[in-house]
C-alpha cells in the first residue's frame, strides 16, 4: 500500500510538468512578440535561453507569477545588466502559453 501510494504520489507531482504544453502555439505566440529577437530555447542571445530559464525557476511554485510580472513591466538584474524590455501588450492567457512552454524547458514539441 505505502508503495502504491508512493507511485501515486510521484505522478502527481509529475503530471503539472508536462500538463497542456503546447509548443507549436507558444513559439508561434513569441515569435509574433518579437520574444526570439533577444531569447532562443537552448543558448543566450541578449537575454538568457529560455531553458536557462526553466533550470533557474525549476521548483519554484511563484516562477509563473514572478515571469508574468517580469515580462509585462521588464526590468533587469536577475541576468545581468541589460534590461528587458517591457511588454504590456501580450494578453496573459498568450502569456501563461508561452510561459508554460519556457518552465516545461521549452521542448521542440
Amino acid at each position: 500500500m505505502k508503495r502504491f501510494l508512493g507511485i501515486l504520489l510521484g505522478l502527481t507531482v509529475a503530471v503539472p510538468a508536462f500538463a497542456q504544453v503546447d509548443a507549436a502555439k507558444a513559439t508561434s505566440i513569441a515569435s509574433k512578440n518579437m520574444c526570439f529577437s533577444c531569447h532562443a530555447a537552448d543558448h543566450k542571445i541578449v537575454g538568457p535561453a529560455y531553458r536557462e530559464v526553466a533550470e533557474k525557476y525549476k521548483g519554484d511554485s511563484g516562477a509563473m507569477a514572478k515571469l508574468i510580472k517580469k515580462v509585462k513591466q521588464g526590468g533587469s538584474g536577475v541576468w545581468g545588466p541589460m534590461a528587458m524590455p517591457p511588454n504590456p501588450g501580450i494578453s496573459d492567457a498568450d502569456l501563461k502559453i508561452v510561459l508554460t512552454w519556457i518552465l516545461a524547458g521549452a521542448p521542440q514539441q
